[in-house]
Order: structure tokens, then C-alpha cells, then sequence
């Protein structure tokens, strides 16, 4: 099982000047770990180093011990899945989209991960199941249905790390729940790190870390930090009181 670990204060991402700040022990090697904090504070970036879509200027990024520059980037991408928060699909069926980057794959197995995935009931009903063709992008599909193909894609290639990139940022609350039930599905056994400003995800997360201007200001569970009279208290005070998810 791959443990992760951002290692170093000031991670400067190539991607541009900004400083993520992560020092910490090892991520255990299965548990959800929740990314939050203010529009740009460092979400995405840090998940850019961590999939190596960006290296760091300085400090490192180390996978069971080993900094990520070291690996060879065909291996390292086997062992990450990555979710975005807009679903990459493109023109095939459901199936082929599935099994994108992992093209060997049985239907049996396509089907596996379309269920822990949350995905094989939409799926049945559609014309030809599993050999409906999706448009470019996904437009016949509604968000939620998308979101949940890319899930199911990263299933398939089994990574022991998953990272999710703000997967529910656009989709409306019904739908949410549905993700949130394919993202609990997928996270067991693995390392999963979670973009996420939704309250309903974050109280999930077994751990969550509050970013601010590239910095971990706080990190715990939602109960303690919700508790703690910091950013993340007065983020989830204005929730509260706005009743949103």
C-alpha cells in the first residue's frame, strides 16, 4: 500500500509561484484526508504535486519514502487516480470510457467498478447499457452521471492513492449525495485526498487540512476543528446559518 508524504515548508509548484506549506507525518495508508480552505489557498496546487503534474521548486513530494522525481512517470500514474472536478469524457461508449487507461479490461470488470461506483443502475436504463455512446465531453449525460463514470474509471485501475479534485463543486444537492456514496465506495483501502469546500464531504474525511494562502493553518477531524474558533469554525458557522451543503 503507497503512503504519501509532502515534505518540506514553502513547496513551490512549477505550475507557478505559489508556496504550499505541508509538513507532516506520513498519510496513513487507507483513510479519506479532506483538503479545504479559501479560493486559492493551494487546493489544486497541491494536488498538482502530488500526481506530478507539477513538480516542486523546492521541498519534496515522497511516495512510501520515495520522492516522486525518482519514479518513473508511466509507474506513478498507474498507482494515482485522479477525479476533476469537470469529468474528462470523451466520444465512445460507456464502456471505453471506463476502461480509458486501462483499455485491457473485461466487461466483468467494467461493470465491478461501474457498481461500487454507483453508476451501473443509470447505466442499465441507458439505450444500449454499457454500449451507449457519450458525446464529446459527456452532454448527454447529466453531471452527477458523468462524475460517476470518472469514478468508476479510477476504480478500475485500482490506484492505492485517489485523488478527487472537487468533485461535487457542480453539481446540485441530490446529485451530491450520489457522489458522495461512489466516493465512500472507493476510498476503502486506499490512500484518498479530497478537494472539497462541501460540509457534507467534509464531515466524512477522517482528517481534514485547512489551507490558507499555502499554508496548513489547522488540521483535525470536523467536529474538532468546527469546535476550534478558526478558519474552518467560522467557514462552517457561516454554513450553518446559510443552510448550504
Amino acid at each position: 500500500m503507497k503512503i504519501l508524504r509532502i515534505a518540506g515548508r514553502n513547496l513551490a509548484s512549477l505550475a507557478g509561484d505559489f508556496e504550499v506549506d505541508f509538513e507532516r507525518e506520513p498519510l496513513a495508508s487507507s483513510g479519506l484526508f479532506a483538503i479545504s480552505g479559501p479560493t486559492g489557498a493551494g487546493k489544486s496546487t497541491l494536488l498538482s504535486l502530488a500526481s506530478r503534474f507539477a513538480d516542486p521548486l523546492r521541498g519534496r513530494v515522497l511516495i512510501d519514502g520515495v520522492d516522486l522525481r525518482a519514479l518513473d512517470p508511466n509507474g506513478l500514474r498507474r498507482n494515482i487516480g485522479v477525479v476533476f472536478q469537470e469529468s474528462l469524457l470523451f466520444r465512445g461508449t460507456v464502456a471505453e470510457n471506463i476502461a480509458f487507461g486501462n483499455p485491457g479490461a473485461g466487461r466483468d470488470a467494467i461493470e465491478r467498478a461501474a457498481r461500487t461506483a454507483g453508476a451501473h443502475a443509470f447505466i442499465a436504463e441507458l439505450p444500449r447499457g454499457y454500449d451507449t455512446t457519450i458525446e464529446e465531453a459527456g452532454h448527454n449525460l447529466s453531471g452527477g452521471q458523468r462524475q460517476r463514470l470518472a469514478i468508476a474509471r479510477a476504480i478500475l485501475l485500482d490506484p492505492p492513492i485517489l485523488l478527487l479534485d472537487d468533485p461535487t463543486s457542480a453539481i446540485d444537492v441530490h446529485t451530491e449525495e450520489e457522489v458522495l456514496s461512489a466516493i465512500e465506495a472507493a476510498r476503502h483501502g486506499r490512500t484518498t485526498l479530497l478537494v472539497t469546500s462541501r460540509f457534507s464531504a467534509l464531515r466524512a474525511a477522517d482528517e481534514i487540512f485547512v489551507l490558507d494562502a499555502g499554508r496548513v493553518v489547522e488540521r483535525g477531524p470536523h467536529a474538532a476543528l468546527a469546535a476550534a474558533g478558526g478558519l474552518y469554525a467560522r467557514a462552517a458557522a457561516l454554513h450553518s446559518a446559510g443552510g448550504d451543503t
